[in-house]
């Protein structure tokens, strides 16, 4: 015990009085929770460099907190949430004060509760809420240890619960091991740990080794060390002068010469105790409970553990804890296997199989001495019950381990197939290529070569979009034709899904015709279902037109609404989108969102909220567009894939100033010219082209739309392009362009006879037609967009309808519909449109604004403001409305000046700045200038 008090009296001040910089920071983290705000540090360094020591630092001054722990263990990295589970544990007390699916998706990822999916994102909307509602009783400090070793779903949700605890009174710390290739936390504040400096780690040394200590071999360990505290600590101790008096060289790196250190010592305890530390190390729960059963069954009582304890090496309490992670791994790792697996055995018979199965089935599998199909088999079970409540990464822990205790070869492919399926649908396509690449290919039957090969095509996609992934959906189509010609239809149409995306960078044509002679080597079933019916829609839509693939195509949406039947959604959203079906598209989407979220599919999550997010900006909801737009974001991040960056573009581009926002849309394309997204490169074009001819550049407008109407044959972006093909043709004098786009949309848009497709049509032929029935198109248009929630495209009518009034000197007609467009354009929120709007109301005499509401030209506009905030994510949560009054209470003005800029009422203004003063943790005007300034929402004022 005199060794433990010593080290802590004297070793830690010390390396803490040498870390000025690293001791302020973490308690500057501690006093930001303190005072009601929070954050997170991320101590990045080698192993012993004094993350640990820091992050007890954080603890001991985090007194009054409520501090909740976690240490990654590198044998558990495929348990899912396992480290959540040891962090939230104490928090599952108040989990009744959480919403009812938030709090069901946090049970379930616990085992705790059956037939619910653990939906990452519900989960972690759980853990936040748990944390907000702890932080009302007081700040909460979180520390999580050895974080390169956290399995995959906890890390995914502690990193999604840190960034967003900044005004919640809630800390995160976290140690990360500079390990290769560890990304777990990034994007988040990391501050580099590095070794001692010499001088620092002379007195360290001096203060350890009381002993005199000959002078060369002090600077031999010194030399050693290399500034790594507990290296030089360790390697004194265990040592000693007599030792190392001949030469101080021990090979290997500085992790492992400390491993060896704490081997020593283990070593010398007694066999009773290593015994207990062995199944202590095996089960990093730490729940005390369970070791004191495992070390029942082993025949000896828990208080073994007190020389270890007496040692320093380990504590109990209400957990189980070593002094240090690399004590675990130095225990675990110089045991025999045999050993693993004894004390694996042990804590597999102790673990109640009613309670946590799953935990059971894995020590089971770690004390395996072979193949074993009994402990296999139930491990296939536990992956399956996983799958059930939406651990798909879980599912696929269990199947390869499954997969690896298999004696039959086709049954083990069958498990790795299995595996690699589901970690391709939990977002992460770097495993399940990892684990395809483990399966014996001479062993595949024909069957599972073609899903294996269709499973790449699927993880090509989901990574890139680009051309690689048609060709290889097309190739599993063709193997899967004569052995199951559901599951080619099913492929058939993820060929056409892929060659949509990939595009220009396709032969389009070539796909599409190979895909209709595999579908017609397939059998036709007798009652065709919603995959059938689509199938041959989409494959008659991309060869022959809308009017020859009309009608089944909607027979296919209209069974899709109506079926259970989840397959190809995405494929059934574009379907929708392409027939003009409103009401379709969004119940689909809302489906695929829905389902996947259930499921834990996140490979499709996105594509679901993306067309949501179309769907919002449609309808003129920017706010609720660009909510489902960073969800989307989210999700890649989660998941490891890029973000597609385009999506966020069109909204900053709708909300902001052209000129603003043109290099994101520059830079959109870039990226996705890149990864070979043909479509992608469609949708900014398409959006390119609708903001120029918003800001009245209309040679610009033509140029972007004319692409996107080149290259996106099978895009619905394309289509939707030639609107502004007309748009800005007309107004350049290019009539036979304009003719021939208008007449290209007809093709379109008649045979759909929706009152969205035939509205938009009416608009743009209205702008072509002679005087005598312009009209009439104009006043069909706006009565039949009138009936959709389409509220832009019917703002647009109303625009070009007044537009072409007052050009016929009909002032009055032209005020009305100019009036009634900038009303709805300007509560969007749609900056260039609503100028353009603007100035045809200027020119015929009517002011914008009220007469008597002060005009200062100092202030700069908010759309100027804010776009890097619609990129990156507004800071402290903050809505775009919200940045909107942000960046104008900052610059000075009043409530009711703002209200008329934004075109809100005064008590909006009022309701918005309440939610700023909450977010931002500032109380007054004042204090809100200082946090735009800041954040770059505004310049400083210098």
């Amino acid at each position: 015990m005199h060794q433990v008090r010593h080290e802590r009296l004297v070793s830690r001040p010390v390396q803490l009085r040498a870390r000025a910089r690293e001791v302020e920071a973490v308690e500057r983290l501690v006093g930001a929770a303190r005072s009601g705000q929070g954050g997170v540090l991320v101590l990045l360094g080698e192993a012993g460099i004094g993350k640990t020591t820091l992050l007890e630092h954080a603890v001991e001054a985090a007194a009054g907190f409520e501090s909740l722990r976690a240490v990654g263990v590198e044998f558990e990295m495929d348990l899912p949430f396992a480290a959540l589970h040891q962090l939230c544990g104490p928090l599952l007390g108040r989990a009744g004060r959480i919403p009812g699916a938030q709090r069901e998706a946090l049970e379930a990822a616990f085992g705790l509760r059956a037939g619910v999916a653990a939906d990452p994102f519900r989960v972690g909307l759980a853990v936040l809420g748990l944390l907000g509602e702890s932080a009302r009783e007081g700040p909460v400090l979180c520390v999580v240890d050895d974080a390169q070793w956290l399995d995959s779903a906890s890390a995914r949700v502690l990193a999604f619960v840190a960034r967003r605890v900044g005004s919640m009174g809630v800390a995160f710390a976290f140690g990360l091991r500079d390990v290769p290739g560890t990304d777990v936390l990034r994007g988040l504040p990391i501050l580099d740990v590095p070794g001692l400096p010499e001088g620092e780690a002379r007195a360290l040394l001096a203060a350890e080794v009381l002993a005199p200590l000959d002078g060369a071999v002090r600077e031999r360990i010194i030399a050693e060390a290399r500034g790594n505290p507990l290296a030089l600590l360790e390697l004194a101790r265990s040592a000693g002068p007599a030792g190392i008096a001949g030469g101080f060289a021990l090979p290997g790196t500085v992790t492992g010469r400390i491993e060896r250190s704490f081997r020593g010592r283990v070593a010398a305890l007694p066999e009773q105790t290593r015994r207990l530390l062995l199944v202590a190390a095996a089960e990093p729960v730490g729940d005390p409970a369970l070791l004191r059963r495992a070390c029942g069954l082993l025949g000896m009582e828990i208080e073994a553990a007190a020389p270890a304890e007496a040692a320093g090496l380990l504590e109990l309490g209400s957990r189980v804890r070593f002094r240090h992670p690399l004590v675990r791994s130095a225990i675990y790792t110089a045991a025999a296997p045999a050993e693993r697996r004894t004390a694996h055995g042990v804590l597999a018979e102790a673990t109640d199989r009613r309670v946590d199965p799953d935990r059971r089935a894995w020590h089971r599998a770690q004390a395996a001495s072979g193949v074993d199909e009994d402990v296999a088999a139930e491990l296939e079970r536990s992956a399956w019950r996983a799958q059930a409540r939406g651990g798909l990464g879980a599912a696929a822990a269990f199947l390869d381990r499954a997969a690896a205790l298999t004696p039959d070869r086709a049954r083990r492919n069958g498990r790795l197939l299995a595996a690699a399926q589901a970690k391709h649908d939990a977002g992460a396509p770097d495993e399940a290529l990892s684990l395809l690449a483990a399966i014996d290919a001479d062993g595949l039957d024909g069957l599972q070569h073609a899903r294996s090969v269709r499973l790449r095509g699927q993880i090509s996609f989901a990574v890139q979009r680009g051309h690689q992934a048609p060709p290889l959906m097309l190739e599993a189509a063709r193997l899967l034709a004569p052995l199951d010609a559901a599951l080619a239809r099913e492929t058939l149409l993820e060929v056409l899904w892929a060659a949509t995306w990939a595009g220009r960078f396709v032969q389009v044509e070539e796909i599409v015709e190979a895909a209709e002679a595999v579908l017609a080597s397939t059998p036709s079933p007798q009652a065709p279902g919603p995959v059938d019916l689509l199938l041959n829609g989409m494959t008659k839509l991309n060869t022959k037109g809308m009017a020859a693939s009309v009608l089944e195509i909607k027979a296919a949406v209209r069974a899709y609404r109506q079926s259970g039947d989840i397959r190809a959604l995405p494929l059934a959203c574009r379907a929708a989108m392409s027939v003009w079906d409103y009401e379709a598209l969004e119940a689909l989407s809302t489906r695929l969102i829905e389902t996947a979220r259930d499921s834990g599919e996140l490979a499709v999550l996105s594509i679901g909220l993306n067309f949501g997010g179309w769907l919002r900006m449609a309808e003129g909801r920017f706010d609720r567009a660009l909510a489902l737009v960073r969800e989307a974001d989210a999700v890649a991040e989660a998941t490891g894939a890029p973000q597609k960056v385009y999506a966020s573009a069109l909204v900053a581009g709708w909300l902001c100033d052209l000129d603003q926002v043109q290099e994101l849309l520059d830079a959109s394309s870039r990226d996705a010219a890149a990864r070979g997204e043909g479509n992608a490169i469609t949708i900014i074009e398409y959006g390119t082209a609708v903001l120029h001819n918003g800001g009245g550049r209309y040679d610009a407008a033509l140029v972007a739309a004319e692409k996107a109407v080149e290259h996106g044959q099978l895009s619905t972006f394309g289509v939707w392009a030639l609107p502004e093909i007309v748009e800005a043709a007309v107004r350049l004098g290019q009539m036979d362009v304009a003719i021939d786009a208008a007449d290209q949309l007809a093709e379109w848009t008649r045979p759909c006879g929706t009152d969205w497709a035939l509205g938009v049509e009416a608009a743009t032929r209205a702008q072509i037609a002679a005087d005598t029935v312009a009209e009439d198109l104009y006043r069909e248009a706006v009565e039949r967009l009138g009936r959709t929630r389409m509220r832009v495209h019917l703002a647009r009518a109303h625009l070009v309808y007044g537009e072409w009034l007052r050009r016929r000197g009909r002032r009055t007609d032209a005020r009305a519909q100019l009036v009634t467009a900038h009303g709805m354009l300007s509560a969007m929120g749609v900056v260039a449109f609503t100028a353009r709007t603007e100035s045809e109301l200027r020119a015929l005499g009517k002011p914008t604004r009220s007469a008597d509401a002060p005009r200062r030209p100092a202030v700069r506009k908010i759309e100027d403001a804010d776009v890097d905030s619609y990129r990156a994510g507004s800071p402290a949560g903050l809505t775009e409305r919200e940045v909107q009054v942000l960046c104008l209470v900052a610059q000075g003005l009043r409530n009711r000046e703002i209200a008329v800029q934004l075109s809100i009422s005064s008590r909006t203004v009022g309701h918005h700045l309440g939610h700023i003063f909450d977010k931002t943790g500032y109380r007054t005007r004042a204090g809100v200038a200082v946090f735009a300034m800041e954040h770059g929402l505004i310049p400083s004022r210098t």
